[in-house]
Parts: C-alpha cells; sequence; structure tokens
C-alpha cells in the first residue's frame, strides 16, 4: 500500500514537472515567434524607409546590386599584378587607367619602389604608431579602472567614463574633425585612430585585470609591496599575453581604419582605393584590395607568432 502510494507521488511530480516543462517550451516559442514577427517588421520599415529615401529607387535598382563586382573585373588577369608592381602595361593608351609607371618612387636610377606598397606602408605607419599610443596610454589607464585594484569608486568611475568618452566617436568622425583642423596628411589620421584606440584598449585590458588572480598581488601586500609594485610583479605577468592579443587585433583593426580615414584625406592608400574606384579602374582597385588583404593575413599570422612566443608552444598543445 505505501509502496503504491510513493508510485503515485512520484506519478503526480512527473505529471506536474511534464506540464511545467511543456508550458515553459510554448512560451519559449511564443516569444521566438514574436520576436521574428517584430524583426520582419523593422525589416519591412527599413526597406521602405530606404525605397521613399532613395525616390522610390531602391527596389527598381536591387537587381543591379552585382554590377559593380562586375564591372570591376579586368580586360586581363595579369593587369592585377601589373598594376601591383607598377610594370607598363600592353594596353596603355595615355590615359590615367593603365599608368602603372607614374606612380615608382625611385629609389635610385633603377630601382624602385611600387606606389601601393609606399602608400601600404604608409598607411601601416599611420596603425601602428597609433596602436602603440593607445597601447601606452590603455596599459596606463586600465589598472585606475580595475576594481580589484582600485577602492577609490570616483577615480575608478572618472577614469572609466573618460575612456567611454575617447571611444565614443568613429575614427572617421574624429579624423574628419582633425582633417579641418590641421589640413590633410598623416597626422590628423594618428591623432583620430590614437583617439579610439585608447578607449577601446583602455576597456578591454581592464576587464581583463578584473578576471586575474589576486593570489599573487595578495602575497605582495602581505610582504608591505607598494601599490606600483604590487600590480607590475603580481598582475602584468598574467595578463601581458591578453594584452598583446588585444594590441594586435587592434592593430588589424586600426589597419582598416587608417585605409577609410586615408579615403576622406588622411594619407595612406585609402585615397588611391577611392579614386580608383570612383574612376572604374579595375585593375588598380584589384591591385589595393589584394594588397590589404595579404597585409591583414601577414599581420594575424605576426600576432600568432608572437602570442606562440609570450605564452609558449604547451598553450597551443592539444590535452592528452
Amino acid at each position: 500500500m505505501a509502496m503504491n502510494t510513493l508510485h503515485d507521488g512520484f506519478s503526480e511530480k512527473g505529471a506536474l514537472i511534464e506540464r511545467h516543462w511543456q508550458e515553459l517550451n510554448a512560451r519559449r516559442r511564443l516569444y521566438t515567434w514574436l520576436g521574428l514577427a517584430i524583426l520582419a517588421m523593422a525589416l519591412t520599415g527599413s526597406l521602405w524607409f530606404a525605397n521613399e529615401t532613395n525616390a522610390g529607387k531602391f527596389f527598381d535598382r536591387l537587381p543591379h546590386l552585382f554590377d559593380f563586382v562586375g564591372d570591376m573585373v579586368p580586360r586581363d588577369g595579369l593587369e592585377v599584378f601589373r598594376a601591383l608592381f607598377d610594370l607598363p602595361s600592353p594596353y596603355d593608351d595615355g590615359s590615367f587607367k593603365y599608368n602603372y609607371p607614374e606612380g615608382r618612387l625611385y629609389i635610385t636610377e633603377s630601382l624602385y619602389v611600387p606606389e601601393y606598397f609606399h602608400k601600404m606602408l604608409e598607411t601601416l605607419n599611420i596603425a601602428i604608431f597609433s596602436t602603440v599610443i593607445g597601447m601606452v596610454f590603455g596599459f596606463l589607464l586600465c589598472f585606475l579602472a580595475a576594481k580589484n585594484l582600485v577602492a577609490n569608486r570616483l577615480l575608478r568611475g572618472f577614469v572609466r567614463r573618460f575612456m567611454e568618452i575617447l571611444r565614443a566617436f568613429p575614427e572617421v568622425v574624429l579624423a574628419g574633425f582633425f582633417l579641418a583642423i590641421l589640413s590633410l596628411g598623416p597626422l590628423p589620421a594618428v591623432i583620430a585612430v590614437s583617439i579610439h584606440t585608447v578607449g577601446a584598449l583602455g576597456k578591454l585590458f581592464f576587464e581583463v585585470v578584473e578576471n586575474a588572480d589576486m593570489k599573487a598581488e595578495e602575497g605582495l601586500r602581505a610582504v608591505g609591496a607598494s601599490w606600483v609594485e604590487r600590480v607590475w610583479f603580481g598582475i602584468v605577468p598574467q595578463v601581458l599575453p591578453n594584452f598583446m592579443s588585444y594590441f594586435l587585433l587592434r592593430l588589424e583593426i586600426n589597419v582598416r581604419a587608417s585605409t577609410i580615414i586615408g579615403a576622406v584625406g588622411g594619407g595612406g592608400i585609402g585615397e588611391l582605393l577611392r579614386l580608383s574606384i570612383g574612376q572604374g579602374h579595375q585593375a588598380k582597385t584589384l591591385a589595393i584590395v589584394l594588397l590589404l588583404l595579404i597585409t591583414i593575413i601577414a599581420v594575424d599570422q605576426f600576432s600568432a607568432w608572437l602570442r606562440r612566443r609570450l605564452v609558449g608552444d604547451h598553450a597551443f598543445r592539444l590535452a592528452q
């Protein structure tokens, strides 16, 4: 009798759990469908707004979306490499479209640097210099923004708000502001990218610091170490590999940002890319895109190599 009562009790509890799970599952499906419906309405409204603001031409032009890609295919695949290395073109008709040798930067009478390599190097210099500045100041500020290192809420809050302000505006907006003040050239680009990088890296850095193991810091505090000594010897060795990963990731991002800023007058290869696209120079455009792709891959591979050197090969081995 007791066994039957116990069995009935388990059955009732099981049925109750099953019913509760079905209710939760039904509610989840309802929320999912509601979310999809809201997303579909928002997408439909956005497309309608785009069509209205483009004088009803948005949907009319939609079938021509890939026409630009087709127009960028050069008449000869080798033209891309001729444009990349400033080699004479057999199709040269005296126009700017095929004037590849015109951009050569001569070192001697016979030795030259191709124009796009020179401009890509300028873009890389902007990105590297800006990222180093952002790394230095982000490094200095991040420890003051970490909860586990600074008890003063006013100081911590001030540093965090300051970094939020620095990263609040996109690089191209900051570049437009400094270009208006300092005129065209790479200097406004460096300032704009550096400001945004300080804010972005500072946030990433202090989040890493807050997740650090505090045992080493507590041991240093117990023997009377100063705040700077506790940070330098107890926290920095733990967070440095992650800092370098974020630094190199930001460098990759800043290469692209410097290219965009170059298109609005900030120097580097971005301006040449804008001109080649606007003038319909297929081979030049593809050559620049190819060079950008190779540069980003090289930065990524360098990042992986440097992180392996910092952390050690054991961190990249599969667990046995």
